[in-house]
């Protein structure tokens, strides 16, 4: 049975002087990425990666484009500590990155951290201690001031380490379990680790706040980072990182308005693995920033590349509805959104637009190497003829009439529902050659040739029929009038020519290819349709006309 008055409403909000952030309207610059894929996201695992699946891992986070990569937890494991000393010795450091390496305040586990990190050309020493109101009273049973030495005494000792061992060296403070300690005491515990490491110009310090696990509100957070930001000391020296995970499903929220109330970096994992229900997702809060026209500095271009490699080394899936890299994000399935998002990309066309304004597509998916056939419109049961037809003259180059369009979208929906699958492209264009295109039936024209006299036309025309060629001759108003008369005399069949249009699909000059789209109407009022391609536009119209006439007499 749930009760939910074992919860208590909300944590440690801080005065209201700390809300003035919310008037920021949006994320300028982007922050100090981290990624912790490594590290955070490699120890929820069922099975860790291997050696070798940690380097080729790690090879993707250079190629996105981090600069700061936390690379493990070296004394937990000797894998952990094997990697970190494979990156150092085989020189797999780039100049501009910095790997990071995580270690409890514990004196015998930082020290075998910086055995692990001897001769780093840069390396991050993030050391950490839980100063929650939780873990003080159930966990350690210390006093604050017992807490707060723990941290003392970490930071006291990597500073001296630092010295004592080759290498660059930066220092990172996390106060793990933040959000479930007194702003105020984490305020102290920070500070006095500060003075112990002395930030200046040349001794960039970061203060991590992780958000180990959720437990308000969002913007409970941010106000939070925003007391801690404005009175932190040093702070013009020091780096505010943010660590969220995502147990209440906000992290990317967390992250976002931290960012807003004074936050500069961020650590967080590709597509959101960690402990729990993740880590934030880097893919998605740098996404965010780039739909609002801020370069997050990260190579996002090759999203289904970075997809395979993540799923591949971590053995865990990117869901089809993951923002921005699913396979379906993109994906309308609905007749109203396919005609609506059709529309748009021909408006944008037409209009020789610079800026993204398509209906229900946040961003171009060519910007992260996905394609409109595969990854925009797509058909089932539930699709329209926008779509259908946009896809069909997108991918292949048919340009359906208005009607024609429609009819197509029902034999399309049809066959969708009555199979229970997507179409994808290439069955959409089977259908169509099937059902329309230069289709074979009984009659056949075998050759023609016009006479014109002062815009008349006369044509002489040969039919076959079951091997029996006849000619026949015709007048018209113009070429295809000419052959739809003789067709009529011909067969003895009535019909009205209600619609014929016609387009060049490809090439140039007498090489382009014509298609030509035609519907007649018999005597009871019903539309049949036809298409034909040559590269005589004569002979293309006569294909289409056929092709309709076919459709038209099938079964009797």
């Amino acid at each position: 049975m749930m009760d939910s008055t074992k919860y208590r409403v909300g944590y440690y909000p801080v005065d209201e002087k700390y809300t003035h952030w919310v008037k920021n309207e949006y994320i300028k610059k982007p922050p100090v990425w981290c990624s912790v894929d490594m590290r955070d996201g490699n120890q929820s695992l069922v099975i860790p990666m291997s050696l070798e699946e940690k380097l080729e891992y790690y090879k993707v986070l250079l190629e996105v484009g981090f600069k700061e990569i936390e690379v493990g937890f070296p004394a937990a494991s000797e894998t952990e500590y094997e990697f970190l000393r494979t990156l150092i010795d085989k020189n797999m450091i780039p100049d501009d990155v910095t790997v990071q390496v995580l270690t409890q305040c514990r004196e015998h586990i930082i020290r075998k951290t910086f055995e692990a990190c001897k001769g780093a050309p840069s390396a991050i020493i993030h050391f950490y201690n839980s100063v929650s109101v939780a873990q003080r009273e159930q966990v350690f049973g210390k006093s604050k001031e017992e807490i707060k030495q723990i941290a003392i005494d970490g930071a006291r000792l990597v500073k001296k380490l630092a010295k004592e061992y080759e290498g660059n060296f930066r220092f990172e403070y996390s106060p793990e379990s933040f959000t479930g300690t007194e702003p105020e005491y984490a305020l102290e515990v920070c500070n006095a680790v500060l003075d112990v490491l002395e930030p200046d110009e040349n001794n960039n310090v970061i203060i991590n706040l992780p958000v180990t696990v959720e437990m308000s509100l969002p913007h409970i957070y941010a106000s939070q980072v925003a007391y801690m930001s404005e009175n932190l000391k040093y702070r013009e020296f020091v780096t505010l990182s943010l660590h969220p995970h995502n147990d209440r499903g906000t992290g990317v929220a967390d992250a976002e308005l931290a960012l807003l109330a004074g936050a500069d970096r961020v650590e967080g994992t590709l597509f959101g693995n960690g402990e729990r229900t993740g880590n934030v997702d880097i893919i998605t809060l740098a996404m965010n920033m780039y739909s609002h026209g801020v370069d997050p500095k990260l190579n996002l271009s090759d999203m289904n590349y970075l997809v395979e490699k993540y799923e591949n080394c971590t053995r865990m899936r990117v869901h089809d509805r993951a923002p921005y890299a699913g396979s379906l994000v993109f994906a309308a399935f609905s007749g109203s959104h396919q005609d609506a998002i059709a529309k748009g990309m021909k408006y944008r066309q037409t209009n020789e637009l610079h800026e993204w304004t398509v209906p229900y597509i946040p961003i171009d998916p060519a910007d992260i190497g996905r394609t409109y056939d595969a990854d925009v419109i797509r058909v089932n049961s539930q699709s329209g003829k926008g779509g259908i037809g946009y896809l069909l003259e997108q991918t292949f180059g048919y340009n359906l009439p208005k009607k024609m369009r429609e009819h197509f979208s029902y034999l399309c929906k049809d066959i969708s529902d009555r199979e229970h699958k997507e179409l994808k492209p290439d069955e959409m264009l089977e259908i169509f050659k099937e059902n329309y295109l230069n289709i074979q039936g009984d009659i056949k024209v075998t050759e023609f040739d016009f006479i014109r006299d002062h815009g008349a036309v006369k044509i002489n025309i040969t039919f076959m029929q079951n091997g029996v060629e006849t000619k026949l001759e015709a007048d018209g108003n113009g070429s295809l009038n000419a052959v739809s008369n003789a067709l009529k005399a011909y067969t003895g069949k009535e019909y009205v020519l209600q619609i014929f249009t016609q387009h060049s699909m490809q090439g140039k000059g007498s090489q382009s290819i014509a298609a030509s789209y035609i519907g007649i109407e018999n005597e009871n009022g019903e539309m049949f349709w036809g298409a034909g391609t040559d590269t005589d536009v004569i002979k293309a119209s006569t294909n289409a006309l056929l092709s309709a006439f076919s459709n038209m007499t099938k079964g009797g």
